[in-house]
């Protein structure tokens, strides 16, 4: 099957572009600036990771719209909770509705590149924090993007039942350089080692069994 891709930049979405490269053609990988603090690192290993593996790669702008959004994602560094991933605070970090909108621009992009398909890394662990993670959510886009496309687009959730310990895995298996992928929310060169994103990250690497080679402030 002809796949986009949505690739942040993160270890889940790096993880889902090499399962892509190895289960089907992938026509682009998409990318969405939408002003988070982390953006400008995050993206730059998008670039790589697919310039890497020869897809073409497409940035689209949405900067714009990020002053009209509540997020502590949007409102710098400082902003950010250091506190672990489950607890009541970091529903601060949730950007609204984030996926929803980059699947319907991806949607269009799909189409006019003869995909069939849509791959997005929303997994087991996303779903108590985030809405539009959740299966009741993807279920209900699917529907409507299929409905709204001739190419009657699939979304492919490969990763929709592991946890991330799992995707870092099988991450590992399909050859992924996870030093080229950034997850930090604050943005700075080095991961902060404190932010929720942070603390899963590092969580994964050590349930899978593997080394972690992430430049971390605090250990």
């Amino acid at each position: 099957m002809k796949v986009a891709v949505l690739l942040s930049g993160g270890l889940d979405s790096t993880t889902a572009l090499y399962w892509a490269h190895h289960h089907h053609e992938v026509v682009c990988a998409l990318s969405f600036d939408y002003g988070s603090n982390h953006a400008a690192r995050e993206l730059s290993c998008a670039r790589y990771q697919a310039e890497k593996l020869g897809i073409p790669y497409h940035e689209i702008d949405l900067r714009s719209i990020s002053a009209h959004l509540q997020s502590a994602l949007l409102n710098g560094a400082d902003a950010i909770p250091a506190a672990d991933y489950a607890e009541e605070n970091l529903k601060q970090t949730v950007v609204p509705f984030r996926n929803g909108i980059f699947l319907a621009i991806a949607a269009g992009i799909a189409e006019s590149n003869g995909a069939a398909g849509i791959v997005i890394a929303a997994h087991g662990g996303d779903h108590a924090l985030y809405p539009d993670c959740r299966e009741d959510f993807m279920n209900a886009m699917a529907s409507a993007i299929a409905l709204g496309t001739y190419a009657e687009l699939e979304i492919l959730r490969p990763f929709i039942a592991l946890s991330k310990g799992e995707i870092t895995a099988l991450g590992a298996q399909l050859g992924v350089d996870f030093a080229q992928t950034y997850s930090c929310y604050c943005g700075r060169e080095f991961h902060c080692g404190e932010c929720a994103t942070c603390r899963e990250r590092r969580e994964s690497f050590a349930t899978a069994g593997i080394t972690d080679p992430t430049n971390y402030e605090k250990s």
